[in-house]
């Protein structure tokens, strides 16, 4: 019973860690009206969180295979008792930068589930059940709705003071119905970095989860303050603007993960960035609150769906080194979210206009979806490799005058040659010189006329052994008809006395 807890009560932590990583931008126009914060320094307060948030998801993801999400998620939401605190109190700029920082730790939570969740369900269940966690985003929604609703009843910090109370009642959740029994995994981190570090999906995965996740956390720290400001809108319809960006982008994140669960993942990454694309030369080129709202949603849509898609990636090919690799792929996206508000900022303070930056985001994008198109084929490329590899009958590949281009091992079991002897040589090198003139005359006929032979021949090994063969030959031509190799492929049926 206690096991099937764990996904509804870390999907409950991962809203609560949420609802108090952006606590500041929530409440940043109400915080403005009592302490000075310059306008070119707008962003930098609503940023900070999230660079923390982004740096201790690797040690924390680490740690949840260590300790287990239980004591974690505990100690998290102890620690986040006291920046919570500090904030209600604050009275300067410094005191939000000092405060906002370590609330960092609320976005810091993500890598806790994300590495422990998978170990409850079988792998073709992963990126539903990574994605049914991922809507714990819906915690920034809840805080940019709710909070602006509340200060206006109670002031900013009393609203602030009532996460404590929050942060209490989850560590106490999390000390009772947390997994005391659930799997350990001790392997050193800097064995598990090793055996990650080169592996170049690592850093592929971490660049799209940049974007994908980045966008939504972007959008989700600069929507509420630009509406206000760009659109003159009033703070509490901004917030719920915002809000329903967010609930979009995290209902649709669990619809990603079992799209990936039942589809090629990157297939559906393509889409994702071609999304991305598009929509920014939308918001790129939108003077109108329609238009702007329209590009907003489908960044919504995409970023929703990517983010489920990736993370059905990072345990299917990271499943010994999951923490680590969970923590390095979500700190990217977080850091994601921390660069385009400050560039848009820069920008806008430099132009006068955000066009610029939506622009150079539709080019991430853009490079982004040639980067995905680029991993499907090589994913393709490696797996006839493993193919090619690993069969248990022998292959040989030559060009079209009968030059062996290509051996794989089960052809150097089977005949004793490595692949360095017989590159650059004729098949006929392995001849047991059984068969007739006529016999090979016939084959090769057959071959130009269909396109395939397979028959038995005996040919001889490295050390002079002969062997009967079941082999078969086929010509591969290009697009014009004209064949460009042969393939060969064969298994031993000498008789056995």
């Amino acid at each position: 019973m206690n096991k099937k807890l764990q996904l509804p009560l870390q999907t409950a932590n991962l809203v609560v860690g949420f609802m108090v990583w952006v606590l500041i931008s929530s409440l940043l126009p109400f915080i403005r009206e009592d302490i000075a914060i310059p306008a070119e320094k707008l962003a930098i307060v609503t940023a900070v969180p999230v660079v923390l948030g982004s740096i201790l998801r690797i040690p924390l993801g680490y740690y949840a295979n260590i300790f287990g999400a239980r004591i974690i998620f505990f100690v998290s939401f102890i620690l986040l008792l006291f920046p919570v605190f500090y904030i209600s109190a604050a009275s300067t700029f410094a005191d939000l930068i000092v405060g906002g920082t370590f609330l960092g730790i609320g976005g810091a939570v993500f890598s806790v589930g994300v590495t422990s969740l998978p170990k409850y369900y079988p792998k073709e269940k992963h990126g539903l059940v990574n994605g049914i966690y991922g809507m714990g985003n819906m915690g920034t929604a809840i805080s940019t709705f709710a909070a602006p609703v509340i200060a206006t009843q109670v002031g900013w910090s009393m609203t602030v003071k009532f996460y404590l109370v929050l942060l209490l009642i989850f560590a106490a959740l999390n000390f009772i119905f947390g997994d005391k029994q659930e799997v350990k995994v001790k392997t050193p981190i800097l064995e598990q970095i090793k055996g990650v570090y080169k592996n170049e999906k690592l850093w592929f995965f971490s660049l799209f989860y940049f974007i994908t996740f980045g966008s939504f956390v972007a959008f989700t720290i600069f929507l509420p303050n630009f509406l206000v400001t760009y659109f003159e809108l009033e703070k509490v319809d901004a917030g719920m603007r915002t809000a329903g960006f967010i609930a979009v982008a995290t209902f649709l994140r669990p619809v990603g993960g079992w799209l990936a669960d039942k589809f090629q993942p990157l297939f559906l990454l393509m889409g994702v960035f071609a999304g991305l694309t598009f929509a920014a030369i939308i918001l790129a080129f939108s003077p109108t609150i329609a238009l702007y709202t329209a590009g907003s949603m489908l960044i919504a849509v995409a970023a929703g769906i990517g983010n489920g898609v990736i993370f059905k990636l990072v345990p299917f090919y990271f499943n010994k080194q999951a923490g680590i690799a969970n923590g390095i792929v979500s700190m990217m996206g977080g850091l994601g979210g921390f660069f385009p508000p400050l560039l848009l900022s820069i920008i806008h303070s430099m132009t006068g206009s955000y066009s610029i930056g939506f622009m150079a985001f539709s080019q991430v994008a853009l490079a982004s979806l040639v980067l995905v198109i680029w991993l499907y084929y090589m994913d393709r490329l490696s797996m006839s490799a493993e193919v090619f590899n690993s069969t248990g009958q022998g292959i040989l590949v030559t060009d079209a005058s009968g030059t062996i281009q290509s051996v794989n091992p089960a052809f150097t079991r089977l005949t004793g040659y490595t692949e360095e002897e017989v590159i650059g040589s004729n098949p006929n090198m392995y001849s047991s010189g059984r068969h007739s003139k006529e016999f090979y005359t016939s084959m090769w006929s057959q071959i130009g006329q269909d396109g395939l032979w397979q028959g038995e021949i005996w040919n001889k090994r490295k050390n002079g052994e002969e062997y009967l063969e079941l082999l078969s030959i086929s010509a591969v031509k290009d697009g014009s008809g004209d064949v460009t190799r042969y393939v060969g492929t064969f298994s031993d049926i000498t008789p056995r006395g």
